[in-house]
């Protein structure tokens, strides 16, 4: 027998027999009528028989079960999720119970859903509900306690109840396999805790919810809904119906704060709404200000009374694993955000995937993308806390370790990738590290770079923050092949700041030279020449006191920038004829193309085109040679070229040096390479009259100029106005 779903007006669901190819017709099981004076749907059984001889019962003898609570008063959001329940319901296979799982952390609302959704079902033959206790403080509910109820409630007395659980489990499926049912199964523990207690009529509903995902049940036909922290308009609406309109409405953009700082979890907007309601004279800034402290925030949202956020995790926490408990733990010394699993294998120092399984089938970490993994913020507090009251201060600075060694060991192979002549300090890991990535292509080493750049940047802090000054420094200094293509600005001063602070602590004279010759650059493109001018004599005087000549040479280099920057053009080219002559003088072929690029490109500026020339045929020679390890120089040279032979009007061999830098900056993923071969090649289409093209490039090279925050955007700007 088939049945198939039907919404009835102002019912909800009919289920209706339709038999299959070649079986008997029997009697309708009932009929779903709708009293709308009294606005109550029931059913009018009809005696009769179903094949296999089971009988279908009968109105005047058996109960009609109505168990389900009462859905919740302020319910709001999670229009998605009902949708994917009612297309849930659509799709359900016709020869078993149509069966839904809710699985989500402690307190994101899956009873409520539950609930919400199931008092929108009217089924004909009743609703049966219990409450599994799979994460109190009480042992889970006994799944013959709960087929116990199951059957007294479809009208077994009390002493024909079997005593075994297979006999009971026997007798539900008979009793159940004529009827339409709607089954709530709240808070459960396990698979098989949930299964015993499915009806046995392809006409039923079954909702279960749980905070584990009980993948087992797919088996059984379950389709999983992934229940998570509401929207902010959601959340704010959920403040809203409990506070009133008007306090929210006089403080909106602190409610929003408020709701974010509960991580849009309902439980903890319950909680801070409910504090709100008994002291009607706070503000909403006042309890927000509570809430502010990361320290202090889950024991604010644990109320006396029923609701607590700590008491919900806390029970999560005490269900799982010695091993996955110390992983949990472990991981919250990640800084926040997304994080992949060979993370967690540095934090246990061994293969951590089946413990990340069990995580997140306990809905502690959350998994948004494939292979990568978050906290919800409220859980990552808890992780934090436990991490304080249960593991050794030594293993806490030992795995923070571990981690910050995983992401330089693999940002180390990128880096080797993407500018292989760069010159870097040794590194001595405390262990060996674990996962660590290989990278055979340029593409893919900076995609992971981009990819990890915000953790990055905040493991380099929390290392400096917890002693570990020598592997901030070097997480910072491995970042620099980003920032040359990518450039990231306004990370690139603030890296580039940490760097230079971890190199003091650390007292690692190079390291600190190093750096503060990236930060003088990093404050000239900034516009801060004061503080450029002193990192960079700071710089020198210490590879003056290292001795290292070819250092002092590209620090020279870069007060050159300073001088061209500031308008000091004379000076600027000066002091690029003596760095390419000393570092001739060194046998560094390298820096010696690097300086013609520039000291070309101020000949331009000087209005001296045919000087330049020379300069950048000889600079493309050297950094052509070298284009195999430094391929991204290579092509500035290019660019640059392109430009003066344009100004000499050698406009078909500027045409061809422009695109093909432009093709390697493509291929280098270079925005910044990309945006001044459109500049050059904007003004070659304008010196050949060819005012379209020109336009064409102009906007290509202010739009890359924008995305990165550049100011050469203005630049790109006024040839367009001038083309107008």
């Amino acid at each position: 027998m088939r049945f198939s779903w039907k919404r009835e007006p102002g019912c909800g669901v009919r289920a209706e027999p339709t038999p299959a190819a070649g079986e008997t017709p029997v009697p309708d099981r009932g009929e779903f009528v709708e009293n709308r004076a009294e606005g109550v749907c029931g059913t009018v059984v009809q005696a009769g028989t179903i094949t296999g001889g089971l009988h279908v019962h009968e109105s005047a003898r058996t109960p009609t079960p109505r168990q389900l609570p009462a859905p919740p008063a302020r319910f709001t959001g999670r229009a998605g999720e009902l949708a994917e329940l009612e297309a849930a319901l659509r799709a359900a296979d016709a020869m078993r119970p149509a069966i839904v799982v809710l699985t989500g952390p402690a307190g994101v609302g899956k009873t409520a859903l539950s609930l919400q959704w199931a008092s929108s079902l009217n089924v004909p033959d009743g609703q049966l509900f219990v409450d599994l206790n799979g994460f109190s403080l009480d042992e889970p509910t006994d799944p013959g306690a709960a087929l116990g109820s199951f059957l007294r409630a479809l009208g077994t007395p009390p002493d024909r109840v079997p005593v075994h659980l297979a006999e009971q489990a026997a007798l539900y499926r008979s009793l159940t396999a004529d009827r339409a049912l709607l089954v709530v199964l709240d808070n459960a523990f396990s698979a098989a805790q949930a299964r015993v207690l499915f009806p046995a009529s392809a006409a039923s509903v079954v909702v279960v919810s749980s905070r584990s995902r009980l993948t087992g049940l797919v088996s059984d036909g379950a389709h999983l809904v992934e229940v998570g922290p509401l929207s902010q308009s959601a959340a704010v609406s959920m403040l809203t119906a409990t506070v009133g309109e008007s306090r929210v409405a006089k403080e909106r953009k602190r409610s929003e704060d408020l709701v974010a700082l509960c991580g849009g979890l309902p439980i903890a907007i319950r909680v801070a709404a409910a504090r709100l309601l008994v002291r009607s004279r706070w503000s909403v800034r006042r309890i927000y200000d509570e809430l502010a402290a990361e320290q202090s925030r889950l024991a604010r949202l644990s109320s006396a009374g029923e609701l607590s956020v700590q008491a919900c995790f806390d029970l999560s926490y005490k269900m799982l694993a010695p091993a996955a408990a110390t992983l949990y733990r472990r991981l919250s010394l990640h800084p926040d955000g997304e994080f992949g699993g060979e993370v967690a294998s540095a934090a246990v120092a061994g293969d951590a995937g089946e413990l990340l399984e069990s995580l997140l089938e306990a809905s502690l970490i959350e998994e948004p993308a494939e292979e990568r993994y978050r906290f919800h913020n409220l859980l990552r507090l808890h992780a934090q806390q436990r991490l304080r009251l249960d593991e050794p201060p030594a293993e806490v600075s030992a795995t923070l370790r571990r981690i910050g060694e995983w992401y330089l060991a693999t940002a180390r192979k990128a880096d080797e990738v993407l500018t292989p002549y760069r010159r870097r300090l040794p590194y001595v890991h405390s262990v060996p590290p674990l996962e660590v990535r290989l990278f055979d292509e340029r593409d893919e080493a900076l995609a992971w770079l981009e990819l990890e750049r915000p953790n990055l940047i905040a493991m380099s802090k929390a290392l400096l923050h917890h002693g570990f000054a020598e592997l901030a420094w070097n997480l910072a200094d491995v970042l620099w092949p980003l920032f040359l293509l990518r450039k990231h600005y306004r990370d690139r001063l603030a890296v580039d700041e940490l760097g230079v602070e971890a190199a003091r602590r650390w007292g690692e004279r190079f390291a600190e030279a190093d750096m503060r010759k990236r930060l003088g650059r990093a404050y000239t493109i900034a516009g801060r020449y004061e503080e450029a001018e002193r990192e960079y004599a700071a710089s020198m005087r210490l590879w003056a006191a290292l001795g290292d000549q070819r250092a002092l040479c590209d620090t020279g280099r870069s007060f050159a920038r300073l001088y061209w920057d500031t308008g000091r053009l004379e000076d600027a080219r000066a002091q690029y004829e003596r760095v390419a002559a000393a570092a001739g003088e060194l046998g560094a072929p390298r820096l010696v193309g690097l300086t013609l690029i520039n000291l070309g490109l101020i000949l331009l500026d000087l209005d001296r085109p045919r000087e330049a020339v020379p300069r950048l045929d000889r600079a493309r020679r050297i950094l052509g040679e070298a284009a195999e390890s430094d391929p991204y120089n290579a092509a500035r040279a290019l660019v640059a070229s392109a430009v003066a032979l344009c100004r000499t009007s050698s406009l078909a061999a500027a045409e061809e040096a422009a695109a093909a830098g432009l093709r390697a900056m493509t291929s280098l993923g270079s925005v910044n390479g990309q945006a001044e071969a459109h500049l050059a090649l904007g003004e070659i289409a304008g010196a050949a009259g060819e005012t379209e093209r020109a336009r064409a490039q102009f906007q290509s090279a202010e739009d890359a100029f924008r995305s990165l925050g550049s100011s050469k955007a203005g630049i790109a700007r006024q040839r367009l106005s001038a083309l107008d």
